[in-house]
């Protein structure tokens, strides 16, 4: 399946208090660009997703994901690369579109981003208000990158 989504900073927050999120924990086990290979607990379910290279936009991507038991997932989580991402998502639907905003913790401390998932790449949306800069297509914002080279270290 194809994953067609652009990315951007966060300048304001205060519109998620409002809103309950889901802690995520999320490991690798690998960080290859060609096919990053991702261990996740986002509450009480696991998941194993395959990512592949993305394209020159940044914007599209082939992505394979599947629900495991949470004991799966912890038992992956060992064997993960250093650099868990543990993060707290937080979900809002604006005009048919559902808008992913992950707060990070730890390393990643003081970065959100947020996501929106697009059926074609040429698809028009609103920008909320709380929308900072496009970071669509640059890799240091990927999870992957951030595992290996958290924001603090920026």
């Amino acid at each position: 399946m194809l994953e067609i989504e652009r990315k951007y900073l966060v300048k304001n927050t205060d519109f998620l208090e409002e809103l309950k999120g889901k802690r995520i924990t999320q490991g690798y086990l690998s960080t290859d660009p060609a096919r990053t290979v991702r261990v996740r607990i986002k509450g009480t379910q696991g998941f194993i997703t395959i990512k592949g290279m993305s394209t020159d936009s940044g914007l599209t991507r082939y992505e394979w994901e599947k629900e495991i038991t949470i004991v799966e997932a912890e038992e992956l989580l060992e064997l993960a690369l250093p650099g868990v991402i543990d993060k707290t998502r937080y979900e809002i639907v604006i005009e048919n579109h559902t808008w992913e905003i992950d707060v990070f913790h730890g390393a990643n401390n003081n970065l959100v981003v947020a996501e929106i998932e697009l059926e074609t790449e040429e698809e028009t949306f609103i920008l909320p208000n709380w929308i900072a800069q496009e970071v669509t297509g640059d890799t240091r914002y990927y999870n992957s990158y951030l595992s290996e080279k958290p924001f603090s270290e920026w």
